[in-house]
């Protein structure tokens, strides 16, 4: 059973929060059983030091372990003091005060940490992909969880590219997944195209996640949470499928913004919370519906000078480019993984390959204004701007001359008037 509280109009006061985590919560009979909660790490807006202290509250007085583990995916490893920001309590603290709670980082990377829940086959992975993706693939999460009674997942729902919104069981896949079905989900939502995906609550990949989640054997929970800005509006906890489906519906009120004509350029300032392009690029996702065709996007993030810090190596090799130049040169990009082929077209946006020719013909451009050099922006296929060239006050307010202004960009997204 579904108990929930949102409102498109209202914000939601830290008592309400609190209170319906222990109605939830209360009736349950957890004493002594061990609860491992599945959060969001630091590229997400959430209210974490709010939920931290309420789930300690309601749950972990009672718990004889109230543990979690940071939903990383293949983000970087959280800093203690990162960790001490995310849920605003100390590491002394936390020892004092929360004797029975420990915070893990997810580790995709290290095979010892993963174990292997099941395997969606060949046939089945067509089937619910529509044909897109047909290889087996095998389901490997975070092995801590089978260490526990209870799994909660926790976190707030988004507009997302690959998935469609974010939150729900995407925490689990790919939150605390290994690198097979994180390669699997991506590529499938790249090939069918950001464009297609981003805002829409039924997906393919969705669907794929919700599968995937079917395996795994320890009961979950879930709390969705929609945000507007830094306002909490809406808060639903129950089964993972029902939880997610009502706070995608409020999130798509709050956090999809429909203009009446797309622009030529587009100035989208990513929020400081994202520290490299492969978190930053949410910029380039969720405006590149309201481009205009041969339009520009231009990221700018002066306190980024990194592509990626865990996979830039890669990019680095690849480059950015559309999906068909993938698709087309299949051979060429075989040993390259799906997430990778998927970010980069992603942040390419949509366009078109000619292999014949090996001509490649993005529908719009992407330039980016940070720290990373214009010699590295060419190596990778994308555009450079001096972001010491460039004052944002001088792109606000110049909507009826084709130009957005885009500030604290990446969770909220643009639309075109009878788009999507």
């Amino acid at each position: 059973m579904l108990s929930s509280r949102g409102s498109p109009t209202n914000s939601l006061q830290p008592h309400d929060a609190q209170n319906i985590i222990a109605r939830a919560f209360d009736a349950q009979p957890l004493a002594g059983k061990r609860v491992l909660v599945i959060i969001p790490d630091g590229t997400r807006t959430a209210p974490m030091p709010l939920l931290f202290r309420a789930l300690y509250d309601t749950l972990g007085r009672r718990a004889a372990r109230l543990d979690f583990l940071i939903a990383l995916g293949t983000h970087p490893q959280m800093s203690d003091s990162a960790i001490e920001r995310l849920v605003g309590v100390s590491r002394s603290e936390r020892a004092e005060k929360f004797p029975n709670v420990d915070i893990f980082n997810h580790r995709w990377d290290l095979p010892d940490a993963l174990q292997t829940f099941g395997t969606i086959s060949s046939g089945e992975m067509a089937q619910l992909t529509d044909g897109l993706v047909s290889e087996q693939t095998t389901i490997r999460l975070n092995s801590r969880i089978t260490n526990y009674e209870l799994l909660i997942i926790c976190g707030p729902v988004f507009p997302h590219e690959v998935a469609g919104f974010s939150g729900g069981a995407k925490y689990l896949i790919p939150g605390i997944a290994g690198a097979e079905i994180i390669n699997a989900t991506h590529w499938l939502g790249a090939l069918a195209t950001s464009m297609q995906t981003i805002g829409v609550k039924e997906t393919l990949v969705r669907r794929v996640i919700h599968r995937a989640a079917e395996f795994v054997p320890t009961p979950i929970q879930c709390i969705a949470l929609v945000m507007q800005g830094d306002a909490l509006h809406g808060i639903f906890i129950g089964d993972y499928r029902e939880a997610f489906d009502a706070a995608a519906d409020l999130s798509a009120q709050l956090n999809i913004v429909t203009v009446p004509r797309a622009f030529q350029r587009v100035l989208s300032m990513p929020a400081e919370r994202y520290d490299d392009l492969w978190t930053a690029a949410k910029a380039m996702y969720k405006t590149e519906p309201v481009i205009a065709d041969g339009g520009e996007v231009i990221i700018y993030a002066p306190h980024i000078s990194e592509v990626s810090y865990t996979h830039g190596a890669l990019i680095d090799r690849v480059g950015y480019h559309v999906r068909d130049y993938f698709v087309k040169q299949p051979e060429k990009f075989r040993d390259v993984p799906g997430a990778i082929k998927a970010h980069s077209t992603h942040v390419k946006g949509a366009g078109e390959y000619d292999a014949a020719r090996g001509v490649e013909a993005p529908r719009i451009r992407v330039t980016l204004a940070t720290k990373i050099p214009a010699a590295r922006c060419a190596q990778i296929n994308l555009g450079y701007a001096d972001y010491r060239e460039i004052n944002p006050d001088e792109w606000k307010h110049r909507e009826s001359e084709g130009i957005l202004f885009v500030p604290h960009a990446g969770e909220v997204l643009y639309r075109v008037r009878d788009d999507l």
